[in-house]
């Protein structure tokens, strides 16, 4: 038997959940010296009392707000995001809301403190098919988050922005610019409508259970994946029955929690693939196409992923089988967790059968694509994108 070998190394991170988590927000900010608060958000956010909830918790030290993040945050919006943030002379950022504006505000903080043009910031790919990016080395500002949905983006490091000049899809890549920690608040999580959610959940699942299906034997991201799956198939359906239940928000946020920090330790999956390729040109986001994807993906696991799909079969609550059927198990489990979810082709999403050539050509630009546990070819891709079209 092989004896384990392996590095974990997590950033800190600061988590506060409930009705009194936005009281600790002034000590935080405090401590790590910020006086100078700029509040990132998007405009449907400027309708709900909770936003002013979280502004009075910061008090004095807010010198400003940025409330014109759009979905997938395009270039121009990050642009002018870091021009607020420059204009106030921002020494931190408090964001309220989801992915995109954590991602729009990530992205603005690393442009604020770089002296290149986001182009010049991003992943890009060498001729030979490999994937670089720079090293980003000036220091950024803080980040906090106030999450409104369960996205995995407050755990991440890196910034999926939308090239609106070309319509692609550019990464920014940068430990420094990673959150600080989160203020999950419920009367925050109560100004997200469902259907977002449900991407969001959607994309949290299809995270963790690629990195449980990855093969890398980390038995500290393995726990955070197979909680993750857990927490999900037990408070999404709860949620389902009860959409206005803030304990079912909270515990959902916790669970993209595990997903996002668990995930940084092995390798992402051909759905999240996917989503990032077709998210952007459709006009549903990511985590619906991740959706749609998901169960089919599966199968594109390595020969040594059967704890993995045994581990998802024991998360979801899932009857023991034997090894051989132990993926068709996971896998079942999976569709029957997702089935509520809504539409299950990419034809009900307005992908048309001629657009499939061009999704297989754009999606090995992604970096995920070239960081999936074994190697999928053309072929198999054209196999994947028919069977869920």
């Amino acid at each position: 038997m092989n004896q384990l070998r392996m590095k974990h190394l997590s950033p800190p991170f600061r988590t506060y959940v409930g009705s009194s988590a936005l009281a600790s927000i002034d000590n935080e900010l405090g401590r790590t010296g910020c006086r100078r608060v700029v509040v990132v958000c998007s405009p449907s956010m400027r309708s709900h009392a909770a936003l002013a909830k979280v502004e009075a918790a910061i008090g004095a030290r807010m010198v400003g707000r940025f409330d014109g993040v759009r979905k997938h945050s395009p270039t121009d919006v990050v642009e002018r995001a870091c021009a607020a943030l420059a204009d106030a002379k921002a020494d931190s950022v408090v964001v309220v809301g989801g992915g995109s504006a954590i991602v729009t505000a990530r992205a603005a903080t690393v442009l604020l403190a770089e002296d290149l043009g986001l182009r010049e910031l991003c992943t890009s790919k060498r001729p030979d098919g490999t994937m670089v990016s720079p090293r980003l080395r000036a220091p950024k500002i803080p980040q906090w988050v106030v999450p409104s949905t369960p996205t995995t983006a407050f755990a991440k490091a890196g910034s999926a922005i939308l090239d609106v000049s070309t319509n692609e899809r550019l990464t920014l890549f940068d430990p420094k610019s990673r959150a600080q920690g989160i203020f999950v608040d419920p009367d925050v999580t109560l100004t997200a409508p469902v259907a977002l959610i449900d991407s969001s959940v959607s994309n949290a699942l299809s995270m963790a259970i690629a990195g449980l299906l990855s093969g890398v034997d980390d038995p500290i991201a393995s726990s955070q994946l197979e909680g993750a799956v857990q927490a999900i198939g037990h408070w999404w359906p709860r949620l389902r029955s009860d959409p206005e239940d803030p304990e079912a928000r909270m515990r959902l946020v916790l669970a993209a929690l595990l997903s996002g920090q668990g995930s940084d330790h092995t390798h992402g999956g051909i759905a999240q693939v996917l989503g990032h390729t077709i998210g952007p040109q459709s006009s549903v986001a990511n985590g619906e196409i991740e959706a749609i994807a998901l169960p089919a993906a599966m199968r594109f696991a390595p020969s040594n992923a059967e704890f993995g799909y045994r581990a998802i079969a024991r998360a979801l609550g899932a009857p023991t089988a034997g090894a051989g059927s132990q993926r068709q198990t996971a896998t079942d489990a999976v569709r029957t967790l997702l089935e509520p979810a809504g539409r299950r082709r990419l034809r009900d999403v307005g992908v048309g059968q001629s657009d499939l050539s061009s999704i297989a050509d754009r999606l090995t630009y992604d970096w995920f694509f070239t960081n999936l546990a074994r190697t999928i070819t053309r072929d198999e891709v054209d196999s994947l994108l028919m069977e869920i079209w």
